[in-house]
């Protein structure tokens, strides 16, 4: 079919929807809705047979939906109506939720049901569930769904309509909520907008909450901070909070202790605890038998300088375990993402701060592509983009867990160069002709795609749990007979790779690259930073996603 996904914004689920059509044989292309005549030129220029909206905020035009079949995505069961289905589910404690594909009419949400799926409701925050559950559940709903669009469509299902969740509704009163109730808003507002909450006199949007089991004190006291984020006193116990938001325009979420500054300053820091029981910050490291795990579970996969130094300190101190094997976990909803984005537009020189986080993740990736005592695994559980998958390719080996999305380049970044030692690690797997596959592209790719590539090198079961014991295992026998051998195979690759090239000299030659995007006249990479930190509305679809742009204006239309 010619499928037309329009969508607010190119996010995870549809970025993996875009993808796994075109792998099912489909042409497809993308329209950002931007407005109500760019979606019916979209519809003319494509021709397509049908609609996909997988993430919109506004009403279908009626001469579209009427003029071809346009299905809607919705993160909620048959009947369910409305813009914050998910935020319900989490906020009310739903055991179960779904996903519908609905047939667009005259009433918001109101068509009929082609097709659904329901799962279980982990107990997370709302964008975690977005990227796993609702998107297997969408995937699998909307291929349904499109094999029923020549049928009858059934009758609508009754259902009720629930509008935005009121702000006043999760506001986060630590003086009567208990840890539970608290961590329930706060999840049910993660990615957005945001729980709110008062934080030492100041009115603050809450974001990435876990439990705190040890630390009591006063109803909303701040009680410690941990790598980033500041422990908070419930009415029964305590919550650390990992992101803040200010209000008011050209705000953004940052870390907890940089937002509250002098009063977080103040606060006792705690330990990560990696290695022990309970691991307060994102970092932890465990052995599993003779295999070592290292989890690093920063919010949305980005990694600030602090964070890539504190990763680096418990890289270097698990040299001194047991295991003789290592699997790099990453984190549960992203492997990595690379810089901190929000950090370097915080920071008062934005350029000098993206050269201190690009000068720490090097150090990160070369601390790893140096360490010829063990073997690693990258075992990818969750997506990646531009400097966390080149992190990943420092491994020995690269795992993915089938349905996982890369985006191994940096071009929408305003053509950052990149560095993280890819133009050694990169070459290696894909071989000079397979560069341009890679970094020339800036679509999406599905791990399956990255193993025919050679990005990847094998992928696991779809399943999260299932992954994580398929990866356990295949690096158990990695730490098995032939260990020994496998080493001193590494060591002298190491050895002659060094031997060709310096590895420093790809280091130098890329930071060299990088630094005209931090500190060069073209400005193109801050103002990328800038939009996408900003959420600035799009003003057109880019031409690598709307193919139907791109072919009407290389004829010439």
């Amino acid at each position: 079919m010619r499928i037309l996904i329009l969508c607010h914004a190119f996010n995870s689920l549809s970025q993996r929807i875009h993808a796994e059509l075109i792998a099912d044989g489909h042409e497809v292309s993308v329209e950002l809705d931007i407005g109500d005549e760019v979606t019916r030129d979209a519809v003319a220029r494509f021709r397509p047979d049908v609609l996909v909206a997988p993430f919109l905020k506004r009403k279908i035009p009626d001469d579209v939906w009427q003029a071809l079949p346009c299905l809607i995505v919705h993160p909620g069961p048959p009947g369910d109506r409305g813009p914050n289905a998910l935020d319900w589910a989490v906020f009310e404690a739903h055991e179960e939720w779904g996903v519908s594909i609905i047939r667009a009419n005259d009433e918001l949400d109101g068509g009929p049901v082609l097709a659904h799926r329901r799962f279980p409701l982990r107990a997370t925050r709302k964008s975690s569930l977005y990227r796993f559950e609702v998107t297997e559940a969408a995937l699998a709903s909307l291929r349904e769904a499109l094999q029923r669009l020549d049928a009858t469509p059934p009758e609508p299902v009754p259902g009720r309509w629930r509008g935005v969740l009121p702000k006043q509704d999760r506001r986060v009163d630590w003086t009567v909520d208990d840890s539970t109730t608290a961590l329930r808003k706060i999840r049910s507002a993660d990615g957005q907008p945001g729980a709110v909450g008062e934080l030492a006199g100041r009115t603050l949007r809450l974001f990435d909450a876990r439990l705190e089991l040890e630390l009591r004190g006063a109803p909303g006291s701040l009680l410690a901070r941990c790598q980033g984020a500041v422990c908070v006193a419930t009415r029964d116990g305590a919550l650390w909070v990992g992101r803040l938001k200010a209000e008011g325009e050209g705000q953004f979420k940052r870390r907890a202790v940089d937002v509250l500054g002098d009063t977080a300053a103040t606060l006792p820091e705690l330990p990560g605890a990696a290695f022990e029981e309970p691991a307060r910050g994102p970092i932890r490291y465990r052995e599993l038998g003779p295999v070592g795990v290292l989890e690093f579970d920063f919010y949305n996969g980005a990694m600030s300088t602090p964070d890539c130094e504190a990763l680096l300190l418990v890289w270097e101190q698990s040299r001194a375990q047991a295991a003789r094997v290592v699997v790099l976990a990453g984190g549960d909803d992203f492997w990595s993402n690379g810089m901190d984005l929000n950090a370097i537009e915080a920071a008062e020189s934005a350029a000098d701060e993206s050269w201190a986080n690009i000068n720490a993740i090097d150090d990160l990736v070369r601390a790893i592509v140096l360490d010829t005592d063990r073997i690693t695994v990258s075992a990818l559980g969750a997506n990646a983009a531009a400097g966390g998958v080149f992190l990943a390719l420092a491994a020995d080996r690269v795992w993915a867990r089938d349905g996982v999305v890369l985006n191994p380049h940096y071009k929408n970044m305003g053509n950052l160069f990149g560095s993280e030692y890819w133009t050694y690690l990169l070459p290696r797997r894909v071989g000079a002709d397979g560069i341009d596959a890679v970094m020339g592209r800036r679509l999406p790719m599905l791990a399956g795609e990255a193993e025919r590539l050679g990005l990847v090198d094998a992928v696991g079961p779809n399943d999260r749990i299932a992954f994580r014991d398929w990866t356990i295992a295949r690096a158990a026998e990695l730490a098995g007979d032939g260990l020994d051998q496998r080493l001193a195979a590494k060591r002298e690759r190491r050895r002659r790779d060094e031997a060709e090239r310096p590895l420093e000299s790809y280091r130098g030659a890329e930071l060299e690259r990088i630094r005209m995007n931090f500190y060069g006249f073209d400005p193109s990479y801050h103002v990328a930073r800038y939009r996408l930190v900003q959420r600035t509305p799009h003003a057109w679809t880019p031409l690598y996603l709307a193919r139907h742009r791109r072919v009407r204006t290389a004829a010439g239309g």
